[in-house]
C-alpha cells in the first residue's frame, strides 16, 4: 500500500492561486482567446485574506479555472522555491506588466515582522483546501488492493477469548513484521468494482477500527490496543502505521486525457454526495493520476421519448459538467478526491475527465 501523504501547505500555491483571482471585474468581461485564462464574472480587484479562507474557495470565486495558477504566476510547478506564505490580513492583487499581461503582487500585512513572530504565525497560513475534511483520510487505511489483502497480518486470537476488543485489551496477530511496532487495524469494507471493465474487482474500502502496538514479537505476536474507534476482533487486518510523506497540494489539470468514473462516495447520503464529499474514482497512479490533479465531474443523460409515429426513441444529451474534484490520495488503480465544486448530487458512475 502506498505511503499516505500528510496535509501540507504550499506557500507558492497560496500566493499564486490567490493571484489568479484578483483581476478586476472590468477584465472579467474581456473576450478571451482560446486557451487563455478566463476570470469569473464580477471578479473583484483585490482580496483581503480572512481567517477561514481556503485557496480553493477564493480561487473559485475569482477564477473560472482555478487550477491554472502557474500560468499567471509564471512558474513551473516542479521548480517552486518561494518562501512566502499568506496570512489573514494580507492583500492579494494583480498588476499588469509592460505587455499588459497580469502579474501577481502581494501586500504583506506587516513587512517588519520579526523571524520569531513569523515562526509563531506559521500555522495561521491559509490552507489550499479544508484540512479538517481530508485529514481523517490521509493517515488512516482507506483502500486495500486485493493482492495486498492476502498478505496483511490478521488478529487470530483475543484476550481471554473475548469477541471484541477495546482500548487496553490484548490481541494476538499472525504474520506481523517483528520490526514494526505501531500498526493500524482495519476491516474489509465495501468492494469496489470497475464499471468500465466488466465489474473487475479493484479492491476494498478499508473500515478503520483503531491502532495497536506490538508488545512481544512472535507467531502469533502479542499486541495492545492503543486506540479503538470501533470494536475489533478475530479476522481483522493490520497495516503498518507509517510516517506520512509531506506533500504540497498544487492544483493542476492532467497533461493527458483522463476518462474515468466515480465508483464510491464515502459516507454519502444514500448513494449520492455533494460539495466537500470524498469520492473514489477508478483511476490511479498506474493510469497517470497525480496528487493535486483537478478533474471535472460530468454526466451523460439519455432522454426517452416517443416520435411522431409513437415509436420509442432515446436521445443522448451531450455531457454536462456539474462539478470539480481535487485528488489528494492515490493508489494503483484507485484515487480519492475531495469534491470542491458541485452543482447537483454526485452519484456512482458519474464521469471524471480532464477539465
Amino acid at each position: 500500500m502506498p505511503r499516505p501523504p500528510l496535509f501540507h501547505l504550499s506557500p507558492v500555491l497560496l500566493l499564486a492561486v490567490f493571484g489568479t483571482l484578483s483581476l478586476g471585474s472590468s477584465h472579467a468581461a474581456e473576450s478571451a482567446a482560446p486557451g487563455a485564462l478566463r476570470l469569473a464574472d464580477q471578479a473583484p480587484n483585490q482580496h483581503v485574506v480572512v481567517r477561514g479562507d481556503t485557496l480553493w474557495d477564493i480561487s473559485a470565486r475569482f477564477l473560472s479555472e482555478p487550477w491554472r495558477w502557474p500560468e499567471i504566476w509564471r512558474m513551473n510547478q516542479d521548480r517552486i522555491k518561494n518562501p512566502h506564505r499568506i496570512y489573514p490580513g494580507d492583500v492579494i492583487f494583480l498588476a499588469r506588466d509592460a505587455k499588459g499581461d497580469p502579474l501577481l503582487r502581494l501586500e504583506r500585512r506587516d513587512s517588519r515582522m520579526s523571524p520569531l513572530v513569523q515562526e509563531e504565525l506559521l500555522t495561521d497560513a491559509i490552507p489550499p483546501i479544508p484540512p479538517n475534511v481530508i485529514e481523517p483520510f490521509i493517515v488512516t487505511p482507506l483502500f486495500v488492493e486485493e493482492d495486498a489483502l492476502q498478505s496483511a497480518p490478521r488478529i487470530v486470537a483475543t484476550q481471554e477469548n473475548r469477541v471484541f476488543l477495546g482500548k487496553g485489551d490484548t490481541a494476538y496477530v499472525q504474520g506481523a513484521d517483528p520490526e514494526q511496532k505501531d500498526w493500524q487495524v482495519f476491516r474489509n469494507g465495501r468492494p469496489l468494482y470497475d464499471p468500465e471493465e466488466s465489474q473487475r474487482l479493484l479492491g476494498y474500502e478499508a473500515f478503520h477500527l483503531g491502532s495497536v502496538t506490538q508488545l512481544e514479537p512472535g507467531d502469533p505476536a502479542m499486541f495492545e490496543v492503543t486506540e479503538a474507534k470501533q470494536e475489533m476482533g478475530y479476522g481483522d487486518r493490520l497495516v503498518p502505521m507509517l510516517r506520512p510523506d509531506l506533500v504540497d497540494y498544487v492544483p493542476h489539470a492532467p497533461d493527458q486525457l483522463i476518462d474515468g468514473r466515480v465508483v464510491s462516495i464515502y459516507d454519502g447520503i444514500g448513494s449520492g454526495g455533494g460539495r466537500l464529499s470524498i469520492v473514489a474514482i477508478n483511476r490511479g497512479e498506474n493510469d497517470g493520476i497525480e496528487i493535486g490533479h483537478v478533474l471535472a465531474l460530468e454526466r451523460n443523460r439519455v432522454v426517452e421519448r416517443r416520435d411522431e409515429y409513437d415509436r420509442k426513441e432515446s436521445i443522448v444529451i451531450p455531457p454536462r459538467r456539474f462539478g470539480l474534484i481535487f485528488v489528494f490520495r492515490i493508489f494503483g488503480h484507485v484515487s480519492y478526491a475531495l469534491v470542491v465544486q458541485a452543482d447537483g448530487l454526485i452519484e456512482p458512475n458519474d464521469f471524471v475527465r480532464t477539465p
